[in-house]
């Protein structure tokens, strides 16, 4: 079953193109990145998706209904990169509050409000009021709102950035718990390192277009930066290692050469040339790329803002 499925979708503000083509699928059960710079389209593509703003152009479906269905909006958990909730509130009425918007029943809510603050680290405030609480542990409390009614997806908007390590390990436990329980999460994160550590796949977006989506297992198999050391390179060499790879660089001053590599089974055969073309190998290290480099590379290393 998808859970996400947007083919085309387009939103424009005037003569302003905030998201010229998006078009992907999340799977259910997938926790699937978004990432992009600043301005890239992220936060005008999720409204698009929740239905809090209409698409110029395109379509799409959510759990197999079409934008904007009452029932399946009822299926969703959203948690907001830009919240404010009700500082008047304690924690635990704050979640009962959303919960009969949902349209829970009385025993539904005080079997599952106890049980959501124990999961997001909030047990002993649950009496505390919203007011008294720091921004980490908002961002907990608003976790939980996500998770009141169930969802079967989940659309998280920077859900770590006002946490601390044992925060941000929390929620990467409660996202790994969610797909485990076949529900879709689309995260939106700048913290890279935690995408890395969460995501199955990712869709890498800069000026409102999806440029490329891949799964982790991708990340650890492809593009493999080798850095390496001869005597004396000539301009011949580099020229020629170009057969190998691709993006061949030479530093200033140590005079060490990278390229990117699509597979480790090709270091034999490089360090074999290197040698048989009569250059003395003195390093050859093979670095697999991070998802940040893998973003700076795609993306590229300039942001709107």
């Amino acid at each position: 079953m998808k859970a996400i499925e947007a083919n085309g979708l387009r939103k424009e503000f005037g003569e302003k193109v905030a998201v010229a083509d998006l078009t992907l699928e999340v799977q259910t059960g997938e926790v699937f990145g978004f990432l992009g710079p600043n301005g890239a389209g992220k936060t005008t593509s999720v409204k698009m998706l929740l239905g809090l703003t209409s698409p110029t152009a395109g379509t799409a479906r959510l759990l197999e209904r079409p934008l904007g269905d009452r029932r399946v909006r009822a299926k969703i958990g959203f948690l907001p990169e830009h919240f404010r909730f009700h500082e008047w509130l304690t924690a635990a009425e704050f979640l009962d509050f959303h919960g009969r918007l949902y349209g829970m029943s009385t025993s539904q809510r005080r079997q599952v409000i106890p049980d959501l603050l124990h999961l997001v680290g909030l047990a002993d405030r649950a009496h505390t009021k919203l007011k008294a609480f720091s921004k980490g542990m908002l961002q907990r409390i608003g976790l939980a709102q996500a998770l009141l009614n169930d969802p079967k997806l989940v659309i998280l908007d920077e859900p770590t950035s006002g946490l601390d390590p044992i925060g941000r390990r929390l929620v990467r436990d409660i996202i790994n718990g969610l797909r485990d329980e076949g529900t879709a999460v689309f995260l939106n994160s700048h913290l890279l390192s935690e995408v890395e550590k969460t995501c199955d796949r990712v869709a890498f977006i800069n000026q409102g277009k999806i440029l490329r989506i891949m799964s982790l297992d991708e990340l650890e198999q492809g593009n493999i930066q080798v850095r390496i050391r001869v005597g004396q390179p000539t301009p011949t060499l580099l020229e020629n290692l170009k057969q190998f790879g691709q993006h061949v660089t030479q530093e200033k001053g140590n005079g060490r050469i990278h390229l990117y590599i699509q597979s480790e089974e090709q270091l034999p055969h490089l360090a074999t040339w290197i040698i048989q073309q009569g250059y003395t190998l003195y390093e050859l290290t093979p670095h697999h790329l991070s998802l940040e480099e893998h973003f700076l590379q795609i993306v590229g290393t300039e942001s709107e803002d």
